[in-house]
């Protein structure tokens, strides 16, 4: 084991070991509010300011109409230097578009560079996206693709947590994606991508 490794370890193991917080620092944490401020009138921007955190670490993009979609997709993997190929779910919204400038599949590779996602729900308190699987809203894409690109109508964001649960019948699973994925080691190395999507593109449809 490194020095540094060594060094890392002896920090991590002297904080587990360090004083209980003080009664200022436990005041502190119990007046903190539970619910971040969310302003209900700006949903939109509070969205896209938590997907512009680091700990997100999301790009995004704004569309007026799912015509405008795959102009959309093809800038942004264009900027990427990556070919216009796209792993495209079946959902019947997105035979409105004119994809001849692309490579579809519906089934993703292991290695896949891009697929598209449609969330049912964004969250502006976290910056969270909410999917549910369905034979139309395949889930194994989302988790092997190296760009995982949204389409998410700006109508369906929501404020706060308590506010997601999803109308209607509900699917057989549905999940969070909050950001990239993500992991750090023991000497404190952030590494993207290392167990799904190392990119998170959020495109924002206006309407639907």
């Amino acid at each position: 084991m490194s020095a540094h490794a060594l060094d890392s370890r002896g920090a991590i193991l002297a904080r587990l070991k360090s004083p209980a917080p003080s009664l200022n620092q436990a005041t502190a944490l119990l007046g903190t509010p539970e619910r971040p401020a969310v302003n209900p009138a700006n949903l939109e921007s509070e969205f896209l300011a938590r997907l512009a955190l680091p700990s997100v670490n999301a790009s995004h993009d704004r569309i007026a109409s799912i015509a405008d979609l795959p102009a959309a997709i093809a800038r942004y993997l264009t900027d990427q230097n990556e070919p216009l190929a796209l792993c495209c779910p079946p959902d019947p919204r997105l035979t409105a578009c004119d994809w001849s400038a692309f490579t579809l599949h519906a089934n993703a590779a292991p290695d896949e560079a891009a697929t598209l996602a449609i969330a049912r729900k964004g969250i502006a308190e976290t910056g969270s996206l909410i999917f549910e699987t369905s034979p139309i809203a395949p889930m194994l894409p989302n988790f092997l693709t190296l760009h995982h690109i949204v389409l998410l109508p700006s109508r369906d964001i929501a404020a706060h947590l308590e506010d997601a649960p999803l109308p209607g019948p509900q699917p057989r699973a549905h999940y969070w994606i909050t950001g990239v994925s993500g992991t750090t080691d023991i000497e404190g190395t952030y590494v993207r991508g290392a167990h799904g999507p190392r990119f998170l593109h959020v495109i924002l449809l206006a309407d639907i």
